[in-house]
């Protein structure tokens, strides 16, 4: 028996007229819609934060202004005969692009594509892990899962670069805010010898083990603890207890000056504090917070509209 193929019926509308328009498919005999917009699109990623770091801003781009309904019909005669019926009095633009099974299952993971990072690294979405890694690269797998962005956005990539410049094989790394864990477990991978990191949110936790597990990386060199290191004085000093050569924070300039003091009693005599996720604007906020602290800042990185600073005691 043959395999049913699939197309992919998107219909482009506007926020004002998109229950008119589920209520116009519907009254044709479409009851199976799925609902693609902005607005809902920016909650999903709120809601499942843990996942990424910043979202892809292609993938922003691509969804801004975004309201659409997708339904699905046979590709075939019947199926084409189902779809005239479905859109006769519509509107509105629609397309129709047929669905091969891959693209059924896994049509979310046209998101993601291997991403080179500074002159080493190369990020690569798990289920590509058999395509062959570029000479010279060092591979380093994520499994975003059913969300977006991870690895991708500015804001990480400049931190990424700096923890490929700076990570030294038998040396300590502390990850802030590390959400999926993107950052300690690339100075794993580059060598490290093992990384603490700590993330606000509980389900960063899992997340960011699984990543690490991907990579072949243990508990034994990678411990993830859920915490806030601004607001609780027994965490903030069991981290105090060890120094480590990197510290790492990709979080936003409101968290990184606040937590400015802190980072003198983190760094080994020769270590770097990597902070990232400051909006250009506001990096000479940052700078002065790391001054103030005892810090040298030595190093700005600059992209799409992001800042990542460097410094040293």
């Amino acid at each position: 028996m043959d395999e049913i193929k699939w197309l992919e019926i998107a219909v482009n509308t506007t926020p004002d007229k998109l229950d008119q328009v589920c209520a116009q498919l519907a009254a044709a005999g479409m009851d199976s819609l799925v609902i693609e917009d902005e607005g809902d699109f920016l909650s999903f990623l709120e809601q499942n934060r843990q996942y990424w770091d910043y979202v892809d801003q292609e993938l922003l781009d691509r969804m801004k202004g975004v309201t659409r309904v997708k339904f699905y019909v046979t590709d075939d005669e019947d199926g084409k005969k189902q779809l005239e019926q479905y859109v006769r009095g519509l509107d509105c633009e629609y397309a129709a692009t047929p669905l091969t099974d891959n693209d059924w299952a896994y049509s979310w993971q046209k998101y993601y594509r291997p991403l080179e990072i500074g002159t080493r690294l190369y990020v690569v979405p798990q289920w590509l892990r058999e395509e062959p890694v570029p000479a010279g690269r060092v591979p380093f797998y994520l499994n975003p899962g059913l969300t977006f962005g991870t690895g991708s956005h500015a804001s990480t990539q400049l931190c990424l670069e700096g923890v490929e410049e700076h990570t030294l094989p038998g040396r300590d790394v502390l990850d802030l805010g590390c959400g999926s864990g993107i950052l300690s477990i690339a100075a794993l991978c580059l060598g490290a010898r093992s990384a603490v990191a700590v993330d606000i949110d509980p389900k960063a936790v899992d997340v960011a083990y699984e990543n690490a597990a991907l990579n072949g990386i243990g508990r034994d060199r990678y411990t993830v603890r859920a915490g806030n290191v601004l607001a609780d004085k027994a965490l903030a000093a069991e981290l105090a207890q060890k120094k480590y050569h990197l510290v790492l924070a990709n979080i936003v300039a409101d968290v990184i000056i606040p937590l400015a003091p802190q980072v003198p009693g983190l760094l080994e005599e020769d270590g770097i504090f990597l902070c990232s996720g400051i909006i250009d604007t506001r990096a000479h906020e940052v700078e002065a917070a790391l001054k103030k602290a005892g810090l040298t800042v030595t190093k700005k990185r600059e992209k799409n509209g992001w800042a990542a600073l460097e410094a040293t005691l």
